[in-house]
């Protein structure tokens, strides 16, 4: 091993302005158009075009019926009549019947057609989501993600399902009614004409500002989620200090924030749905008042104003229609924006960045680890350097143990090993390769951690352990837990390995999850093992017993171990020490202790407590 201690200063990485997310204030967002929408739609073009067919037919029926009118005021009740109310009568049941199963058929596959759209659209952003780099993850709150996989896909659900659906629907009336109007009577449509610039004004000005509000309405929604996330989720600490009042306050704070801006869009939508009302009803009775004088001067027949006057209505309930649809098409606009936006960014900012020389076919297998000259900073702390000009190396099957007070770099290195952070200078090289020339799998597979707090998930004790492992045999799972002295308390529960560990393990002692976690470890069989302060927290019982299991998953493996325990420490075969971020010393625990620099007065100083107290920690 060999180490260096120069702390000069290294450059700004270009790191921080490439794609690998390091520009931490690049803004998430995206300009949504109407062609991103149609876009998540092309792969199912052909139950749309058959949908679209059923919905021109159905309408286009619907556009019959005013001259169904006509005939029956023109013809059939006239004296001299060419049609009876009977005939009329069987060929409208005839076009009801054949309607409605077009429509069915429409609303059908629209349908499912958008619930598909939807839960691709919900797929693509959670593998978004979480492959994105570490340092997204450090300036997100967990309640921000889930509330744009809940509450942003489900507005754009409704857009693409039904309410797609009905804005082509009542479209191809409004527009095939406007077509026929001029049809029936040019006069009359030329007055007609004379509202629709003024609807359609409204309605941009209208949109622009539903589609703001509800973007921000969405922000709401997502800040109120992380505060119930994070307060949910921290629940004991909540109690135990006496705050539920405090995080009930502040959850309805927020709630009342997005309800004003939910209330001021309420607002506008009540402004514009009665203006559009009136000015269509203001129609009709302009309609009914010329048609009128026409009749009366025998310019049109009584058959043709009726006509005239359901074709003003039908387009009237379809403007009427596609003005409520219009506050969710804007709404929809807005949630889009920050969907789009996540999706856009990840294409940018992925978890992990590989070299141009990545070999697919490259493994660990010596898990030879050497630091050369490291320089870091964290994206979300850039005036805080962490580490500077770090350099050490571990040959295959040692025991490192780095060392050093809070704050020092300890983690971070653990961090840059694992792949989950770029050095801003130099470079961490695996068995002679370059990290970043190993695949993702590959290092994955070939590195492992056992971490302080592990995180278990809700499943079982079997999946949990198989979670590195997914293959692994029942034989292999119950192995792995013998080696980590844990399959004596796990089959003492009633359901054994398939006793549920509950959200984090929560159902497990800290004792029991850590030697689970070290299980999935052993099953996982990795050729370098970082533990992360994996004993720190337990009792000293519990610390004997997880310390034999690590004893047996450290055998073999090339290990970093970070530690406060001296019991640990102790194993180690090298050391290197951290101080604010340089690296100190470096040698044999006995070496440094000899050299009497940090690390002596670190065991000074737990000799001294050793005295006050039965601990071994420093």
């Amino acid at each position: 091993m060999s180490s260096s201690t120069d702390p000069a200063a290294s450059p700004r990485s270009p790191l921080h302005s490439s794609p690998t997310g390091r520009d931490v204030a690049a803004p998430e967002g995206a300009t949504v158009t109407w062609r991103r929408f149609v876009g998540l739609a092309k792969p199912h073009w052909r139950p749309l075009a058959l949908a679209t067919l059923a919905l021109v037919i159905g309408s286009g029926i619907t556009l019959a019926y005013p001259q169904v009118g006509r005939v029956v005021v023109d013809e059939v009740l006239s004296d001299g009549a060419s049609y009876d109310l009977s005939t009329v009568g069987a060929a409208l049941l005839g076009l009801f019947l054949i309607q409605a199963i077009f429509f069915s058929l429409r609303y059908y596959l629209f349908t499912v057609v958008g619930d598909r759209v939807v839960a691709d659209l919900r797929t693509s952003l959670y593998e978004a989501i979480i492959g994105r780099e570490m340092a997204f993850f450090d300036r997100t709150r967990t309640g921000e993600l889930t509330s744009r996989l809940a509450s942003d896909t489900q507005l754009l659900q409704s857009v693409v399902t039904t309410n797609l659906s009905m804005a082509l629907r009542y479209g191809v009336q409004a527009l095939g009614g406007l077509v026929l109007l001029f049809v029936t009577n040019v006069r009359l449509s030329l007055a007609m004409l004379v509202v629709l610039p003024v609807v359609m004004g409204a309605a941009m000005v209208y949109g622009r500002r539903v589609r703001r509000l509800s973007r921000e309405v969405q922000d709401a929604i997502a800040d109120s989620t992380s505060i119930a996330e994070e307060s949910i989720a921290g629940v004991r600490t909540v109690r135990s200090f006496g705050r539920v009042a405090n995080e009930r306050a502040r959850y309805s704070e927020a709630i009342e924030r997005s309800f004003d801006l939910a209330k001021s869009r309420a607002v506008l939508g009540g402004i514009f749905g009665g203006g559009v009302t009136f000015l269509a009803y203001a129609t009709i009775a302009l309609i009914v008042w010329v048609g009128g004088h026409l009749v009366l001067s025998n310019a049109m027949s009584a058959g043709e104003l009726t006509a005239y006057i359901l074709y003003v209505l039908f387009v009237a309930v379809s403007l009427g229609v596609l003005s409520g649809l219009w506050t969710d098409f804007a709404r929809a606009l807005g949630a889009g924006e920050r969907v789009f936006g996540l999706l856009d960014a990840a294409a940018m900012n992925r978890g992990r960045v590989t070299s141009a020389n990545v070999r697919e076919d490259a493994i660990i297998t010596r898990g030879h680890v050497h630091f050369h000259r490291i320089s870091f900073t964290y994206p979300t702390r850039l005036d805080s350097p962490v580490l500077q000009n770090i350099d050490f190396e571990v040959r295959p099957g040692q025991k490192l143990a780095i060392v050093g007070a809070s704050g020092a770099g300890k983690s971070t290195i653990a961090n840059l090993l694992s792949g989950f952070y770029q050095p801003d200078e130099g470079e961490i090289r695996v068995d002679g390769s370059p990290l970043n020339d190993f695949p993702e799998d590959a290092l994955r597979a070939g590195i492992g951690m056992v971490a302080q707090e592990p995180v278990l998930f809700s499943g079982t004790v079997r999946d949990n352990v198989r979670y590195g492992r997914p293959d692994a045999d029942e034989q292999a799972v119950r192995d792995a837990l013998q080696a980590a002295n844990a399959l004596d308390f796990v089959e003492g529960f009633p359901e054994g390995l398939d006793t549920v560990v509950g959200e984090r393990g929560v159902r497990l002692s800290g004792g029991q999850k850590q030697r689970v976690a070290i299980a999935r470890a052993l099953l996982k069989d990795p050729r370098v093992l970082i533990l992360d302060e994996a004993t720190s927290a337990l009792d000293v019982e519990s610390e004997a017993l997880v310390q034999e299991a690590l004893d047996r998953l450290m055998e073999g493996r090339t290990t970093l171990i970070i530690a406060h325990r001296l019991s640990t420490v102790a194993r180690a075969d090298h050391m290197v020490v951290l101080d604010r971020g340089n690296l100190v010393e470096a040698g044999s625990p006995s070496e440094l202790v000899e050299q009497g620099g940090v690390y002596a007065r670190m065991v000074q100083m737990q000799a001294i407590k050793d005295s006050a107290s039965d601990t071994t920690t420093w």
